[in-house]
């Protein structure tokens, strides 16, 4: 047997993400990037510096090490970009160092979270007033079963978005699962909102795009203009919305994706609200899927558009159609009578033809009788001018069916 060559990739791809188990109290420093193609190689000879590939799998995606003493980075390439996450044990530690490093790493930031872990409910109620969260935009839930979650979800100064978790006994790989989730679930939040300014850039083309298909239809309704005129405008609609729909369909396509990872994310922490606190739950439900289902209706809109744009190319081709169609019924008509006076007009010739050649030849016959002494002419050419016609008449008939037998299909 010979194994698959995608065999071990697979299997490793099973065990990817995993995090180290958590030391509380302490401290999750964590970027997700977007990585351009250009900078992949720069970024990886960055890591190189202080995370090393395994040798047994120089390309691997994912990268783990200690940086410094209580300091552990992760560092893993997504199809979009990469993320960096940086551990910290302890109740103020010193990750200075680890993030001046990390600060030089290529790719735009999409998220930067500064993720605080305490031991219980009482050291996170000390540690509060020190987060800096705005009181009426806190979000505060139980998650997991035991831990606590206390956000708001804004960018503080030091552009970091902040949280405080409080693990409340938890089982140590429990929470670890669960803070890893809880960061996931913010992580594809974001990736899926960044299709949300491109929904409402685009928004207005359709809007004209719309605006323009109504007027072209009523246009068609009214006859009024040419027809290759209003194919014209149509064809340049058409190719407008299939701009649009290229411009946008893989970022709404990747915001379907990630909004169904958030649900599954939101789904798997297990959300437990607090009175007097808004929840995980109802954070997304106002803030979150809105966003998303605007995005669902720029794509359903486009869909729209498309199939209206598509009828009315229908409808004007059936009309094309049906004018040709007319046109060469006309033509037909026109060649038609063309060719009944052509044929009343050759059998007028033929007469004609048959008149000349009989005085042509009766004249030829009287010089003839001229000749000879004693000889009627008078009443020899009176007798052949019915013979000669119908002689002539007969050769003529019997030389056309001849040629037309002779002529090909």
């Amino acid at each position: 047997m010979r194994e698959h060559e995608l065999r071990r990739r697979v299997v490793s791809e099973m065990h990817l993400r995993r995090w180290p188990p958590l030391q509380v109290p302490g401290k999750i420093l964590q970027w997700v990037l977007v990585v351009d193609k250009e900078e992949r190689d720069t970024e990886i000879d960055y890591l190189d510096k202080v995370l090393p590939a395994p040798t047994d799998n120089p390309n691997a995606s994912h990268r783990s090490g200690l940086f410094s003493e209580g300091v552990h980075i992760a560092w893993e390439r997504h199809s979009e970009g990469s993320s960096l996450t940086i551990f910290a044990a302890g109740t103020d530690p010193d990750v200075s160092a680890a993030v001046d490093w990390a600060q030089w790493l290529p790719g735009r930031i999409v998220r930067a979270t500064n993720l605080t872990m305490v031991r219980d409910e009482r050291a996170a109620m000390r540690r509060l007033p020190k987060m800096s969260f705005k009181p009426e935009e806190t979000v505060s839930c139980m998650i997991g079963g035991k831990a606590r979650l206390w956000a708001d979800f804004r960018l503080q100064g030091d552009g970091f978005g902040h949280l405080l978790i409080a693990s409340n006994g938890m089982d140590t790989q429990d929470f670890t699962r669960t803070v890893q989730r809880l960061q996931d679930l913010g992580n594809y939040r974001n990736k899926a909102l960044l299709g949300l300014p491109e929904a409402q850039a685009n928004w207005p083309r359709l809007d004209a795009i719309e605006e323009d298909l109504a007027k072209l239809a009523d246009r068609l309704c009214a006859n009024h203009g040419r027809d290759d005129d209003l194919m014209e405008e149509l064809s340049a609609l058409s190719l407008e919305l299939t701009t649009v729909a290229t411009l946008t369909g893989y970022r709404m396509s990747a915001t379907r994706a990630y909004a169904q990872l958030v649900q599954e994310r939101l789904e798997e922490l297990q959300v437990e609200a607090i009175e007097g606190y808004a929840s995980l739950n109802t954070f997304t439900k106002r803030r979150f899927q809105p966003a998303v289902r605007f995005c669902e209706a720029l794509v359903v809109r486009e869909e729209q558009l498309s199939e209206r744009a598509d009828r009315l190319g229908s409808l004007l081709r059936a009309r094309i159609d049906t004018r040709i169609e007319n046109q060469n019924a006309e033509l037909m008509r026109s060649m038609d009578r063309s060719s009944r006076l052509q044929l009343r007009l050759q059998q007028l010739v033929e007469g004609l033809s048959v008149v000349a050649l009989s005085y042509y030849l009766l004249g030829l016959v009287k010089w003839g009788l001229e000749g000879i002494p004693g000889v009627d002419v008078k009443t020899v050419i009176a007798v052949l001018v019915v013979p000669t016609v119908l002689v002539i008449w007969g050769g003529l008939r019997l030389a056309k069916r001849q040629l037309l037998d002779e002529a090909p299909d």
